[in-house]
């Protein structure tokens, strides 16, 4: 049985809305599975072929002066948990050759009975904000899953473990460097080391390494780069998602103490008429206080929907800034905000001069442009500022 969404305590509820709204200054604001090699009963039965990753779909190529960059989009989803809606992300980005970048969290690595083996920063072994990754069967599924998304050309990247927000003992936006180190060797190290944790001996093994983790988001977005960038060098990533804008609008990501940084958008939002953190939990605090009801579930659907395509249209025509498109895959309100996530995928991925593409592909192709071309992007001014800009 697949079972649903990992589910969040009223305690993370409340903390997602507060922090990254009051961080930005604002009061609102299936793919066919996989087949894994396998031996055969019969000697005349031929075995399955090894399964082969989709390629990156991002030329990577120095532009030329005044040569247009592509649009690029970047689908981030928090933590993902095994749901339908991976399934959905899945499929979507299959028929509209997109890639997005899944951000892991820790605590599905771990079995209930084997949560000891987590010990967050300042906290007892075991405690989290979050629930662990259930039964031994359901911690396989999640590898499978993760699998299926590693093979279909997506990038895994760490969305952290304790997910320890503002109201907890000790929040990450007071962690020291030190602590954010502590946290990441605890990432890697249940990431590696599942199976042994966990006593599981059966299913797939995860197809891919810690190597491969070169970015992610904090928990309610909190941290600064002064104290989790040092940390982030020190485990070989190359990006962050984690801050808020510090301006409005969509504009190009900077390389902030060697980390690429792309900043959730601040942008305008046509049906909301004013400017909207672009998160879905903002979003959804912002049409009705983060309540669940049903019968907002068409606006909510709408007011996404409509404020990314606007976003789009902008850096499309504008500056060509990489635009940040930021999710979780929960199903709050009634699954308000997915089906309009996957619809825009679809819509916008396969137009001319747009790549849907990971952040880790991206910071590969910022790397060899050329610094006075790439500076030139850089200086273009913020767009979907406003209503005419």
């Amino acid at each position: 049985m697949r079972h649903p969404p990992r589910r969040v305590g009223p305690l993370f509820v409340g903390l997602v809305a507060l922090m990254v709204l009051s961080a930005c200054g604002q009061s609102s604001g299936s793919a066919p599975a996989v087949d894994f090699p396998h031996t055969s009963s019969s000697a005349a039965a031929e075995p399955d072929p090894t399964p082969v990753r989709r390629a990156s779909n991002v030329p990577i190529r120095p532009l030329a002066p005044g040569e247009k960059p592509p649009q690029f989009v970047l689908f981030s989803f928090d933590g993902v948990g095994v749901s339908k809606n991976w399934d959905l992300f899945l499929e979507a980005a299959e028929r509209s050759d997109a890639r997005f970048s899944a951000l892991m969290t820790g605590l599905y690595f771990l079995t209930d009975k084997a949560k000891k083996r987590y010990r967050g920063p300042g906290y007892r072994p075991g405690e989290s904000a979050l629930a662990f990754g259930g039964t031994k069967a359901e911690v396989i599924e999640q590898i499978e899953y993760l699998n299926r998304t590693w093979y279909g050309g997506h990038e895994l990247g760490t969305h952290y473990v304790g997910h320890f927000c503002a109201g907890t003992r000790n929040p990450g936006k007071n962690w020291s460097t030190r602590e954010w180190n502590h946290e990441l060797d605890q990432f890697f190290s249940l990431m590696a080391n599942w199976r042994s944790n966990d006593g599981i001996t059966t299913g797939p093994d995860l197809a891919f390494g810690p190597q491969e983790v070169k970015g992610g988001r904090t928990q309610c977005l909190e941290g600064t780069p002064a104290k989790l960038f040092p940390a982030l060098r020190a485990h070989d990533m190359t990006w962050d998602s984690s801050m808020p804008a510090a301006q409005p609008g969509v504009y190009w990501p900077s390389k902030i103490s060697g980390i690429w940084e792309f900043q959730i958008p601040y942008a305008w939002s046509p049906p909301l008429r004013k400017r909207q953190t672009v998160l879905d939990y903002n979003f959804w605090y912002t049409v009705n206080g983060a309540q669940d009801r049903p019968k907002d579930k068409a606006r909510i659907r709408r007011v996404v929907l409509d404020t990314y395509r606007y976003m789009f249209k902008r850096a499309y025509e504008g500056n060509r800034a990489p635009l940040v498109i930021a999710n979780h895959m929960n199903d709050w309100n009634g699954n308000a905000f997915n089906p309009a996530t996957a619809q825009f995928m679809t819509e916008t991925c396969g137009r001319p001069e747009v790549i849907c593409a990971t952040h880790a592909d991206v910071v590969a192709w910022l790397e060899v442009q050329d610094p006075k071309v790439l500076q030139e992007w850089t200086s273009r001014p913020p767009v979907a500022v406003s209503a005419n800009q």
